[in-house]
């Protein structure tokens, strides 16, 4: 589907995109090399991080540009692909594969590095939201899909089915965690002491090996 496009039966007020051909671009490259579950979810935490912003009162176009948010967001995992799977931890191997995508592009450097900051921190939590608005929302959108925050007061039960019609789950906390895992054991220094994949791999290589990520969207608003 082309993200510029409504899918059908849609109020056109949810599944919003920027209009640009660098979208696409992202769209293409999270779509060839991450799996259906992670590529969702990477698209749904835009459109959560967008109704965040929403909510709070941001003008996407004056005060923060939207083209920016949706590249945080949706290449926020790429480091969990073939291309990213290099020797720091998956955010820092994905903020320089999106950072070189982006400034292959054209980006100019200073919103390049803007994106690479989000994504480097979209897991840290206590951190990211002390960092710029940018890094802020799109933690935050991406733990609205993980349905941890006030996701209640800004996202409406119709808004959420419509989300989840257009981009379904498919299980992605355990894409999620199996791909973090896998990439933590063919490289031990993707998992550095007290990293996010330093405690995945200890979860799950201990009874009942269900992480705390699963354990977490499964009780969550959302589901697994």
């Amino acid at each position: 589907m082309n993200p510029t496009e409504l899918p059908n039966g849609t109020s056109g007020d949810v599944l919003v995109f920027p209009d640009s051909p660098l979208v696409q671009a992202t769209i293409d490259l999270v779509t060839s090399t991450e799996s259906a579950a992670i590529a969702n979810h990477s698209v749904r935490s835009w459109l959560f991080a967008r109704l965040l912003a929403r909510h709070r009162g941001v003008d996407l176009g004056r005060d923060l540009a939207p083209d920016l948010l949706f590249h945080a967001c949706v290449l926020h995992d790429v480091g969990l692909t073939e291309r990213g799977d290099r020797h720091q931890r998956f955010e820092v191997d994905g903020a320089d594969v999106a950072a070189e995508f982006l400034t292959e592009a054209g980006m100019a450097a200073a919103d390049v590095d803007a994106v690479w900051e989000a994504i480097a921190l979209h897991s840290s939590g206590g951190i990211a939201h002390r960092r710029a608005l940018l890094t802020e929302l799109t933690h935050l959108g991406i733990g609205v899909d993980f349905g941890f925050g006030d996701h209640r007061e800004f996202v409406t039960n119709a808004e959420g089915a419509e989300i989840h019609r257009a981009y379904p789950r498919l299980a992605m906390a355990t894409a999620l965690s199996d791909e973090i895992v896998a990439q933590a054991r063919r490289r031990p220094e993707k998992a550095p002491a007290y990293s996010l994949a330093a405690g995945l791999v200890r979860e799950r290589s201990t009874p009942p090996y269900t992480t705390g990520v699963e354990a977490a969207a499964a009780a969550s608003r959302w589901g697994a």
